[in-house]
Order: structure tokens, then sequence, then C-alpha cells
């Protein structure tokens, strides 16, 4: 199975990190990859809009009576977007951040593909000193992280 692509979406809607891993799909310059991340936070925003999800209700344990959840369940808006040459698959972050990964329509476990990019992120990226939050994604470990765990998989 192959990997295309991993997009990484600031929560303003700013492309912060892009990489090609196998060609399969059309070349998209860097104009390109920026369009579709601020199209897809666009439609992602709206679509997270269309379809809110109730509130769910919790027994406080004062009066055994129903109340709103503390913890709002948030709508999630587009997760999965799939044609028949490609499936691009969507994880949220609870700060906003998105990540985007293109894979063949016939990629198995791709939420677990998904975690293990987010713990990569996590481990070298966000720990990472030097780094600024929602400033392009410049780290070699990051980059040789995925490199291993993208190869092991394709």
């Amino acid at each position: 199975m192959v990997v295309f692509a991993l997009m990484i979406i600031s929560k303003s809607g700013g492309l912060i990190y892009n990489r090609e891993f196998h060609t399969g799909l059309s070349k998209l310059t860097s104009n390109d990859y920026l369009i579709l991340a601020g199209s897809f936070h666009g439609m992602h925003a709206i679509t997270s809009q269309l379809s809110p999800a109730p509130r769910i209700p919790y027994i406080t344990p004062q009066n055994n009576m129903l109340a709103p959840s503390p913890f709002p369940n948030r709508p999630t808006g587009i997760e999965v977007m799939e044609s028949s040459h490609f499936r691009l698959q969507c994880f949220q972050t609870q700060t906003g951040t998105k990540f985007l990964l293109v894979t063949e329509p016939q990629q198995p476990n791709v939420d677990t593909m998904m975690k293990k990019v987010y713990e990569l992120y996590a481990d070298y990226v966000m720990k990472n000193p030097f780094y600024t939050v929602e400033m392009p994604i410049r780290c070699e470990k990051f980059d040789r992280g995925l490199d291993g765990f993208i190869k092991v998989r394709g």
C-alpha cells in the first residue's frame, strides 16, 4: 500500500508542513499546496458547523438530574474524502492542528497511521525548544521519523 503525501495545517489554516513520499498523483506546486490547505481548512470549518453534535447530558451526583456535560462534544467536520485514485484522511487535534494524509483508497489502518504521525509530531516537533508554534516545520528528526515509519508501511 502507498502513502502519497502528508500535509499539516495550523489552526489558523496555514500550511506548516507538506511532504510527498511517493509519486502517483499529479505534481502540485508549492502554491497549489497553499491553496489546497486553505481550501480544506475552510471546508472543514463549514462542515463542522453544518452538523453540530448535540450535547450529551450527564447525571450530577447531588440530585441525580441530567445536566449538560461540561466537556463539549465538538463536531469534527470533514474526516475523509475518497476518490477512485486517492483517499484524503484528516485528523484534527484538540488544538485545531489538522493532519492530512493522502493514501491509496485501499490503504488499511489509516487511523492508526495518523495517530503514529501525530506521536512523531508531538515527540520531535512540539518538544523541540527551537520550534515556534504556527510556523513552518523544519525538523530533521521529524523527517527521519516519518521516513522510517512510512517506508516500513510502504
